[in-house]
């Protein structure tokens, strides 16, 4: 079990950091140019911050683990982007569809599911 769950923290440390990393690079205007236009739209600083959470979690997956030091950060880091999830498929739904949230719907119950497998974590300091 624990094989898997740092094989899902990685992968979703890669996504998250990945993911974040591209609202952090491209301008706000060109992400949205890229969008369909049924797509809902947020302010520039609003999709930094999101960027910036996305960049934390991702790190936050991993890090603790790797340097032994806080490990329960990894549990409210993956329950943090669940949250960020649950916006991903409600903002998904409200300009695509329902196809558009399949995608942040599974990355949100990888994020639960690595919380669940982590919580001894919290009581181990």
């Amino acid at each position: 079990m624990n094989v898997l769950l740092w094989i899902l923290q990685i992968l979703l440390a890669a996504l998250f950091l990945f993911s974040g990393g591209i609202k952090l690079v491209i301008p706000a205007d060109q992400l949205q140019a890229q969008a369909p236009p049924t797509a809902v739209h947020f302010s520039a600083w609003f999709l930094q911050f999101i960027g910036v959470c996305e960049v934390l979690g991702g790190l936050g997956l991993v890090l603790p683990g790797l340097t032994r030091v806080r490990k329960g950060l990894t549990v409210l880091a993956a329950l943090g982007l669940a949250i960020i999830m649950i916006g991903a498929i409600v903002t998904g739904i409200m300009g695509e569809g329902v196809k558009a949230a399949i995608v942040p719907f599974v990355t949100g119950l990888l994020c639960v599911f690595v919380a669940y497998g982590r919580r001894n974590w919290l009581t181990k300091e």
